[in-house]
């Protein structure tokens, strides 16, 4: 295993399909951490023109996708806040969520979802195997279409890649800092 300047481990070179799809996984995760890393509330909040995206919405939000995806799809229940969020009065709750929480709070929201996602992931391949659980099925958009956990795996390290993009561009702006 191999941690970058940053923090960051490493996916690794040479793995299996599951091996390699968590290390992806963790390393996005890694690098949206390290992006939020030793910021205050107020620079949590700052924007980049034209867009409303702050680092601390993005922090509400990926916790947000963490759980459901993997806490609700897969696992079957949706953790607070999520779980009593009314989306209809508000579809991007989550973005908003930055407006009330402090810092500390975003960023236990999303390790408390990392850590809901990655018990989930343990229980569902301890059951199945990390082949068939890959390969497993989950009913998402109301029933709608069937995902695979595979899908869903890949489909979480796209979400973070783009706003890991979006964070390196916010946080440039908020003191400078840089980096992939």
């Amino acid at each position: 295993m191999t941690i970058d300047d940053h923090g960051r481990t490493e996916p690794p070179f040479t793995g299996d399909e599951y091996e390699t799809l968590i290390g992806f996984l963790g390393y996005q995760r890694d690098t949206l951490e390290w992006k939020t890393r030793s910021l205050t509330d107020e620079q949590l909040r700052q924007t980049l023109a034209p867009s409303t995206m702050s680092l601390g919405g993005m922090l509400a939000h990926l916790a947000y996708v963490e759980d459901n995806w993997l806490a609700q799809h897969v696992g079957g229940n949706s953790n607070e806040p999520w779980a009593s969020t009314d989306w209809q009065a508000d579809y991007d709750a989550d973005w908003h969520l930055v407006s009330t929480a402090s810092g500390d709070e975003l960023r236990e929201l999303w390790r408390a979802s990392v850590n809901a996602s990655c018990a989930v992931i343990s229980h569902v391949t301890g059951e199945l195997g990390r082949t068939a659980a890959l390969d497993s099925s989950y009913e998402v958009w109301k029933g709608e279409e069937l995902v695979s956990l595979r899908w869903i795996l890949v489909h979480l390290i796209e979400e973070y890649a783009r706003h890991n993009g979006h964070a390196d561009l916010i946080r440039e702006s908020i003191d400078g800092e840089t980096g992939e």
